[in-house]
């Protein structure tokens, strides 16, 4: 899934095409349109939220999800966030610097910063939004991964200290922000651009409330290059230009993600001229290629689909059960069947393209082909129910929980996996289609939870380009993300996982690069032989753009920065989207 996922990294645009299969567009999109500039009563740029009904929040301290942190990231900003080439760039920061020691981060915000609602946006803004999104009472899953590496964070979110504003936390004057880290990190400023540390305003939430806030940011409280202009569930929600953003200032007069039932459903309202945007339907994928004037585009995403299971549930505790599961699956076909070549078999959980990306990793037990191993894996299995003391009479009934958010071909994969577990390994299994907040939610609670979710399929998207972010992060000891409970439990292979937890540590601290790969690929290959995830595939992005929107910029996180919004307009091309709902 997309949990709100981010990405910053400084590899190529080249890397992407060569990474990328029939790519038909890399960089930005100009268009092959020849009509003028519409006129700004019609730049309004449509482009739907599929799946869903309404974004699941706009609280940038709770964000865990695509279609929030996409509209959010319209609204709020950070100190640093990332640019076009994935690279971290100051937003509200006009500059920074670091203490001797690394552990004190002092940033000097830019001059005459202002909330949309033109109040100051100053340096108590900032560390009380920090301070808030780890506030015991929101509960934010996200916060105490992200800001992790604060000083004192952990008892914040625990509430063993009422406040970090002074601890480390500092607000010296109206343009300066010091923040205290526990140790040296060189992915901290990467940390910071995922949207948990963007501003709100204080004096409105105080005003209004955590909660009641988010319902009054049309009238102020944003510090993007857009703000609040309707939120009607079921329907779409739409922004509208920031007059007072810092920076260069929309073209577009209204951004609109109407909200639709399924991609399919999308897919007819683009080629209906409803919306200017749309992922395209496996199904749909020869029609789509054919599309005039480059609507087609297909760009390498650094994201990795995945299924994991709960080692804290039955019979799941059992590394080669959980091998078995692995190797019982052609991951071939289901990138070459189901996805027709949109997505690429793996086995990493550290996607190609991204620092750390270990070419040599095998898979499970040693197997290196994406295709899996069926000897293998019931061999696998028989050893492990016998360590268990199971038969095929008491074997635990296995549930996938899983979200398709009415996709056919997600529903084929599943589907797939189902068909793969009882011819290979006899094994029958449910699949529990959820809805997809129920599945973030469902998920987040799995963490140290012994009656949650038993074996799910979602997927990661990379935040930042460290490998901490898809090791520590993800089954570090303590980590709210470790959904998984690597390194929790009675298993006979515990303490191995916990030798790898400590190794996250040492590589997340190591100032030696080299090392620190080095550190990262040990903790990788031992974390896919213990089928911590088992990956399936890499993703690209496979979606049409109509020709009459100039500016779009691609990259393998699908971002729009905030200064992207001013080069970003519509002409009077035939195909574009009819807006006369939304003026």
């Amino acid at each position: 899934m997309k949990r709100g996922r981010r990405i910053a990294i400084t590899f190529l645009p080249a890397l992407l095409c060569l990474l990328s299969m029939l790519i038909s567009a890399c960089g930005s999109n100009s268009g092959s349109s020849t009509g003028s500039k519409l006129p700004d009563n019609k730049q309004i740029y449509v482009q739907p939220l599929s799946g869903i009904s309404d974004v699941a929040t706009l609280d940038p301290a709770l964000s865990t999800d695509s279609a929030s942190v996409n509209s959010l990231e319209t609204m709020f900003t950070g100190l640093v966030q990332l640019n076009d080439k994935l690279e971290v760039y100051g937003e509200l920061a006009q500059s920074w610097a670091t203490s001797k020691d690394g552990l004190t981060w002092t940033f000097k915000l830019r001059p005459g910063l202002k909330f949309s609602d033109g109040k100051p946006l100053t340096s108590d803004d900032v560390v009380f939004s920090i301070d808030r999104a780890l506030k015991p009472e929101l509960k934010s899953t996200v916060a105490p991964a992200y800001l992790a590496l604060i000083k004192d964070s952990d008892k914040r979110n625990t509430g063993k200290v009422p406040t970090l504003i002074n601890d480390s936390l500092f607000a010296p004057d109206a343009t300066t922000v010091k923040i205290v880290t526990t140790q040296k990190a060189q992915y901290f400023l990467d940390a910071l651009t995922y949207p948990t540390s963007y501003v709100v305003e204080k004096s409105m939430v105080q005003k209004y409330g955590d909660t009641d806030y988010f319902k009054h940011l049309s009238e102020g409280g944003c510090s993007g290059p857009f703000r609040l202009d309707q939120r009607l569930s079921g329907q779409y929600i739409s922004f509208v230009p920031n007059a007072n953003y810092w920076g260069a200032k929309p073209q577009l007069k209204k951004l609109v993600f109407p909200f639709y039932k399924d991609p399919q459903t999308t897919y007819k309202a683009y080629k209906a001229n409803q919306v200017d945007y749309a992922t395209v339907p496996t199904s749909n994928l020869d029609e789509a290629r054919g599309f005039a004037n480059n609507q087609f585009r297909q760009v390498p995403e650094l994201t990795i689909d995945y299924f994991t299971m709960n080692y804290l549930v039955k019979p799941f505790n059992n590394v080669k059960i959980r091998q078995a599961f692995a190797l019982s699956i052609d991951k071939d076909l289901i990138a070459q069947r189901i996805w027709k070549g949109a997505r690429i078999a793996s086995n990493h959980i550290i996607p190609s393209g991204m620092p750390g990306y270990n070419a040599n990793l095998v898979g499970p037990a040693g197997v290196k082909e994406t295709k899996g191993d069926v000897t293998q894996a019931k061999k696998l299995l028989q050893e492990g129910m016998q360590e268990e003391g199971y038969t095929s009479a008491n074997f635990p009934q296995i549930t996938l929980t899983v979200a398709t958010r009415g996709d056919q071909a997600t529903k084929n994969e599943y589907q797939f996996l189902q068909q793969q577990w009882k011819d290979n390994l006899g094994v029958n299994v449910i699949i529990n289609d959820e809805e997809w907040n129920k599945l973030l939610d469902d998920t987040a609670n799995s963490t140290g939870n012994t009656k949650s979710l038993q074996m799910w399929v979602i997927d990661w998207i990379a935040d930042y380009p460290d490998p901490e972010d898809w090791t520590t992060l993800l089954f570090g000891k303590g980590s709210s993300y470790n959904q998984t409970n690597y390194g929790m439990g009675q298993s006979k292979d515990v303490n191995t996982q916990q030798q790898i937890q400590d190794l996250m540590l040492k590589a997340d601290a190591n100032q030696n690069t080299a090392e620190r790969i080095s550190q990262y690929n040990k903790v990788e290959q031992q974390m896919i032989d213990d089928a911590a995830w088992v990956p399936i595939d890499q993703r690209t992005a496979t979606y049409a753009l109509k020709s009459c929107v100039h500016g779009v910029v691609d990259n393998a996180q699908q971002i729009t920065p905030p200064a992207d919004w001013a080069n970003i307009y519509k002409t009077g091309d035939s195909t574009c989207a009819s807006t006369s709902k939304y003026e």
